[in-house]
């Protein structure tokens, strides 16, 4: 394997760690409710806990990135978040289970920066989306072993150990890490260094004003909405609306998180196809992201459906979620010279887990009012279209900024 795919697979698997690590509380929150009774709305403070820590370093990580570099960084958060996973275990009342999700999402908001640095240094343009593609994967596979791993676990040893594990696979990955990679230098021009440079002087709020960055904020808020409801409240949904008990969800629950890996390397393969076959860079990634977005109101008919219908159906959702997922998060790699790369996947990242943290507790609030799961089926198959609009409208043509582009921004600061 090439040394660049290599590194590729290397973060793919701290992204599945990542995953993995964030659905545990999901997974196992029924055996956690017979030692901590939660109610939705306090399962619904959890999540957002971890959005809201998930969010705000999402854009300082993002930046610290770009002043230690990929390698460091990224070995420091995943430190972070394994300990904080770890944390979990140790939890006797909703308060310290609180905090270590808080924690754990401080720690995993540095991991799509650092993967968007990686492959902004490594791969070539014509190859990015695959690549991020390849990545993003990571998440269905860490949550696709989240629901027989953990229920095993469960099954075995009780919900304390189901955290130590997840932790323990974390630091492991930290060794191999600090082993492994290296800095690519080998193809930096001198016109990459005079963008480089000139991307480390623009001041953060003249970034956060770029009417592009704006707009693939806004895309990710809304997607994100839909993801982070479909992510944590699905195995919920699947206890309280379907009846499925620790086995049931064991032994079905993995199905839309295959997809999901499934539509995070085809939609990055198909960006890259189009690319090949011609296509311009700009409408390469659209028309991608076009067909993601019209494939996620398939989710508005879950609750009407069969149960084997309904779990196509979250299958088709998540396959277009997550293709989209990572073609947003290879926009910054197409647009932005390297320094500048872990900044604005910080902010991207920033507004999903906004969107995520906010739409989460609308969920807790509407579910704990009478409103059903319909209802927000419904209200979530939209999200996408409306993120995709946004693109169209207001991001301009997707291209690399040059040397002088920079010192255009750079001026108006």
């Amino acid at each position: 394997m090439e040394r660049r795919w290599y590194f590729v697979v290397l973060v793919s698997i701290a992204i599945a760690i990542s995953y993995f690590d964030r659905q545990t509380l999901s997974v196992a929150i029924a055996a956690i409710q017979h030692n901590i009774p939660l109610s939705n709305q306090q399962f619904s403070y959890l999540q957002t806990s971890f959005l809201l820590s998930y969010a705000a370093l999402y854009v300082i990580g993002g930046r610290l990135l770009d002043r230690l570099g990929t390698r460091r960084g990224f070995l420091l958060i995943m430190i972070w978040w394994s300990l904080a996973c770890a944390l979990h275990g140790l939890a006797t009342g909703f308060g310290l289970l609180l905090v270590a999700r808080f924690l754990l999402g401080a720690g995993e908001g540095g991991a799509f920066p650092a993967a968007s640095r990686v492959v902004a240094e490594w791969i070539d343009a014509r190859e990015r989306s695959t690549a991020m593609g390849l990545i993003n994967a990571g998440t269905a596979i860490g949550s696709l072993l989240a629901p027989p791993v953990i229920g095993f676990v469960l099954l075995h040893s009780g919900w304390r150990a189901v955290f130590v594990l997840a932790g323990a696979a974390g630091l492991a990955w930290v060794v191999w890490w600090s082993i492994a990679y290296t800095s690519n230098v080998s193809t930096v021009s001198s016109n990459t260094v005079d963008a480089r440079v000139i991307a480390m002087e623009i001041p953060w709020r003249e970034v956060i004003r770029l009417r592009n960055v704006q707009s693939f904020v806004f895309a990710k808020f809304m997607s994100d909405s839909a993801w982070y409801f479909l992510l944590f409240w699905l195995p919920k949904y699947l206890y309280d609306a379907r009846g499925f008990d620790i086995k049931q969800v064991s032994y079905f629950g993995w199905i839309p998180y295959a997809a999901s890996g499934i539509g995070s390397f085809l939609g990055g393969w198909f960006s890259s196809y189009l690319l090949r076959a011609g296509f311009p860079l700009d409408r390469a990634r659209k028309v991608a992201l076009g067909c993601c977005a019209v494939s996620m109101p398939a989710v508005m008919l879950v609750s009407i459906a069969p149960v084997s219908v309904a779990l196509a159906l979250f299958s088709i959702a998540f396959f277009a979620q997550q293709a989209w997922s990572g073609l947003i998060m290879t926009l910054p790699t197409d647009v932005f010279p390297l320094t500048m790369v872990g900044t604005v996947a910080g902010l991207i990242g920033f507004g999903g887990a906004i969107g995520g943290a906010i739409f989460g507790l609308i969920v807790g609030f509407l579910l704990g009012h009478g409103f059903s799961y319909a209802t927000l089926f419904v209200i979530v198959g939209t999200f996408h279209l409306v993120g995709f609009l946004a693109i169209l409208s207001f991001a301009g043509r997707i291209q690399p900024l040059g040397a002088q582009d920079l010192k255009q921004i750079k001026e108006l600061a």
